[in-house]
């Protein structure tokens, strides 16, 4: 796997760091209620559980799995729900845990979605966000680090189904290259 790592963008340190100052300031927001954590599947399963270990308030866990790429690298734009929710959110504070944020379609999908199930709040975070990619506004509560407009693996990020283990993010190179020629979100 390693002959189509390009570079690495953001280190493991990097990213404890990150789940760190995300976690504190969570639970200072959420401070005296619960929350229930919502991932996004399947990228966010790593961030969603570094992220979990560093909030302080009473945590509930949710997955959601969504899809809107397909197996490429460019959004198809349309964002088809393939698991939903266990459980009832009515009157719950949620918070989504994308892995990124790329055009902006699926948040912005599920937060309208998920509105409708009438939760005391909804909140979104992201590890990553790809500003300049994005094609609808949505705001994010939440975000781990801006990164540049990349092809990104690792930490639960993946091509194709691969590269999800990497323990870093790495910008992918060849093997997407030779495959496809675009830009994505993972």
């Amino acid at each position: 796997m390693a002959k189509y790592i390009k570079d690495v963008l953001i280190t493991r340190d990097e990213i404890d760091k990150m789940c760190q100052r995300l976690g504190a300031q969570i639970s200072k927001d959420y401070e005296g209620k619960e929350v229930i954590l919502i991932c996004v599947l399947k990228g966010a399963y790593a961030f969603m559980a570094d992220l979990a270990r560093y909030i302080t308030v009473p945590l509930r866990v949710d997955f959601m799995s969504v899809s809107s790429y397909g197996s490429g690298t460019r959004t198809s734009g349309v964002v088809r729900i393939t698991k939903d929710l266990d459980s009832d959110i009515t009157g719950k504070h949620i918070i989504v845990v994308e892995d990124i944020v790329d055009s902006g379609l699926t948040l912005k999908h599920l937060k309208e979605l998920l509105t409708t199930r009438n939760p005391a709040s909804i909140a979104l975070c992201t590890a990553f966000d790809k500003p300049e990619r994005r094609r609808v506004e949505v705001d994010v509560d939440y975000v781990g680090m801006e990164i540049p407009d990349e092809f990104i693996v690792g930490y639960g990020l993946d091509f194709d189904g691969k590269y999800r283990n990497l323990p870093d993010v790495s910008i992918l190179g060849d093997d997407r290259d030779q495959r496809e020629n675009g830009q994505g979100g993972n």
